[in-house]
């Protein structure tokens, strides 16, 4: 390990560091604007100049390596002469339109220009100017701003994987550009916004909307997807106008996919804001009492086992529990929480989350993905696949219909088939998984949500008991402690879903899943299903009395017999479980709109009503309750190893191959299928490519 000083103090980096690297280190701040630590080194604006001994001239310190004995000085009359001529050749050609400009107050360049900039200029010709590009319907481009940096197309090529930005010609000429002057078709695309360190690329639906010191600004968590990513929602009074990234290096390191980002326009479009019940055959408004009355009124001389309740995809822990201990005191075990009728829970926790977690991709060595498209059921989980890719040697096959992955996989075949053979080891890739150090396997929803759910999961969890994808703790010769792993990793795509499965939010014993209580509502042996933000479920449910409590009029609205309006991800506190099983903490940016209230208070109000009164009045008591009896949710963003066991059924499976749950990355869930900017993307992204062309298309052909 190198060993150096900097500004008088001495500092010792591991090998391979940068200059840059060790300024850091040692505490001293130098100024830059192509670096970024998961980005490769470019070199290309020169801000970092700094001074070293016995060098001819000032070294750019984030592309030349840290040597032992060097001394560095950050804040020499020569490092600041240099830094300081930087600055003044990067604002030669820039337009100085601060006050007109989105990233004003926000601007990296704006803040450096504080510290090194002159405070006139020197420049008496005319400034170049450049052509805005087309870039999409989320990414607004003043390309006369540039320094060419190069973050965005380091970005699009190595973290988002994909090559439709560049550099082309050379000197005063040169310019970023999409090739064809191409949207770029990313999910992950708006993290360039994030990355640009002067205003070219901003964010084209935030234009012009607001300024970020009028903003109040709130650490949470999205529900977008199961992954959890850790977000800022920027609020202006009662309503959300952004959402960025917050640091998470476990989860969602410093990116969030696009629909994270700009789905938030949903929240305010399609809103339920006041309670409604059905009067001759129409949706009329009424008073929360009339809504009660009217669900209470249902229920009366309607048994436990005619009650049914379905949790959807994106509420939070809480209310999921209070509605879960209602149905329990009205006598209900018809309650599920599996919208999409995956065939998952009921077994041993390691059985439904993805236990390598999300971080502990980047260690293995072999790959196996069953029935599932990273790509567009968890973005962030993709491109950590991706990350892996490019650090080294690692095999990935998958078993489903191709995709564009953004790496290289090797295609197995379309469904059971292709996943019994690598269970029984005939499959040259059960070999690849054997050999491997490190092995891993992600089944998704595509291949549980059907009915021989239950058999896929049972080959799955065969082929990670066979291939050793499950090695406990222990310790070496010397004691120390040798961490285990834990291959089988099951990819959800809703945020809810593994929080219901951790408190059980099952049918009970005789209960119903989803397609009973569908079938039951038809038949007319379920007389009441109340759906808690379902909006997913397939079907109609007959005669049934249908009460629905959610924030958008989506789909289970419109054949609700009473609607309770309810809050939204960013207008309540909650718990959210993610796909590892992290239990994260989401916190309330805005008011609900309205009369409508936050979902637990609702339940909690609506028992009462009933004459069965849940035993809580505060947040704080609903907590207590649901840790008291699932003690999963008392430890807040941490994971503890869940303990492998038996779960599955083993049995025959359908030929059919796997198909993909989602068909539109842009439109998931009623928040985005409410939004502007998601139909945007839609008709920009997605339409012109159907029918099926592969990312995200339905599965086709037979399995080979």
């Amino acid at each position: 390990m190198p060993k150096l000083t900097v500004d008088g103090v001495e500092v010792e980096v591991p090998a391979g560091s940068t200059v840059l690297q060790a300024c850091e280190a040692a505490g001293a701040e130098v100024p830059r604007f192509c670096f970024h630590d998961r980005l490769s080194i470019a070199g290309n604006c020169r801000m970092c100049l700094v001074e070293m001994e016995k060098a001819p001239k000032p070294i750019a310190s984030c592309a030349f390596p840290a040597g032992d004995g060097m001394v560095i000085h950050t804040k020499s009359e020569v490092a600041r002469k240099a830094q300081k001529g930087t600055m003044e050749f990067l604002l030669i050609n820039h337009p100085l339109d601060c006050p007109i400009c989105d990233q004003g107050g926000e601007c990296d360049l704006q803040d450096q220009a504080m510290g090194y900039g002159f405070h006139s200029s020197r420049y008496d010709e005319n400034k170049r100017a450049v052509t805005d590009k087309h870039m999409g319907p989320l990414v607004k481009t003043i390309m006369t701003r540039c320094i060419h940096c190069t973050r965005c197309v380091r970005f699009s090529t190595e973290i988002a994987g994909v090559t439709d930005m560049g550099m082309l010609n050379r000197g005063e000429d040169a310019e970023i550009t999409t090739y064809l002057e191409k949207a770029i078709d990313s999910e992950l695309s708006a993290n360039v916004i994030d990355l640009c360190p002067v205003g070219a690329l901003t964010s084209k639906p935030y234009a012009f909307v607001a300024r970020p010191w009028e903003l109040k600004k709130t650490e949470t968590v999205d529900v977008m997807d199961a992954v959890g990513s850790n977000i800022r929602v920027d609020a202006r009074g009662s309503e959300v106008l952004r959402v960025l990234p917050r640091l998470h290096e476990d989860v969602n390191e410093e990116w969030i996919s696009d629909k994270t980002r700009y789905a938030c326009d949903g929240l305010k479009r399609q809103r339920l804001d006041r309670p409604y019940v059905r009067k001759d055959g129409k949706l009329q408004p009424a008073s929360w009492p009339e809504a009660f009355a009217a669900v209470a009124g249902a229920m009366k001389g309607v048994s436990g086992g005619q009650m049914a309740a379905i949790a959807g995809d994106t509420v939070d822990a809480e209310s999921m529990y209070a509605l879960k201990r209602l149905m329990g005191a009205l006598g209900s075990g018809n309650i599920d929480c599996r919208q999409d009728g995956a065939k998952i829970g009921g077994g041993p926790r390691a059985g439904y989350v993805f236990n390598t977690t999300i971080a502990g991709i980047e260690r293995a060595d072999a790959l196996l993905l069953i029935g599932t498209n990273p790509r567009w059921e968890a973005s962030l989980v993709n491109a950590r696949i991706r990350k892996r890719w490019l650090q080294g040697p690692i095999s990935i096959g998958m078993i489903g219909a191709p995709v564009d992955l953004t790496y290289d996989v090797e295609h197995l075949g379309a469904g059971p088939k292709t996943l019994a053979e690598v269970a029984d080891g005939s499959h040259a890739f059960a070999k690849v998984l054997k050999d491997a150090k490190r092995p891993m396997l992600i089944v998704g929803m595509g291949a549980l949500a059907r009915e021989d759910g239950a058999a896929v999961l049972a080959a799955a969890r065969k082929i990670a008991d066979d291939t050793g994808m499950i090695v406990a703790a222990s310790q070496d010769e010397e004691g120390n402690e040798v961490p285990g792993w834990n291959g089988f990793n099951v990819l959800h795509t809703a945020a809810s879903r593994v929080a219901g499965l951790d408190m059980g939010f099952l049918p009970g014993e005789g209960g119903r899943d989803v397609a009973g209580i569908v079938a039951g509502a038809k038949s007319g042996d379920v007389k009441l299903v109340y759906l808690l933000g379902a909006d997913e479920v397939d079907g109609d449910f007959g005669d049934a009395f249908v009460v629905y409590q959610g924030h958008h009029g989506d789909r289970g609205a419109h054949g609700a017999d009473v609607i309770l309006p309810g809050a939204a991800y960013t207008e309540k506190d909650g718990l959210y479980v993610n796909t590892e099983g992290r239990v994260q903490m989401g916190v309330s940016a805005a008011f609900p709109p309205g009369e409508a209230r936050e979902d637990w208070k609702i339940v909690r109000a609506l028992s009462e009503a009933v004459g069965k009164t849940l035993p809580f009045t505060t947040l704080d008591d609903v907590r207590a309750a649901l840790r008291q009896d699932h003690p999963t949710f008392a430890a807040i963003d941490t994971i503890e190893a869940a303990e492998w066991g038996d779960f599955g059924k083993a049995g025959s499976m359908d030929g059919a191959p796997f198909a993909y749950p989602v068909d539109n990355f842009y439109m998931t869930d009623p928040i985005s299928r409410a939004s502007k900017t998601m139909a945007e993307c839609t008709e920009a992204f997605v339409l012109p490519k159907r029918p099926g062309d592969g990312t995200g298309a339905a599965a086709t052909g037979t399995d080979g």
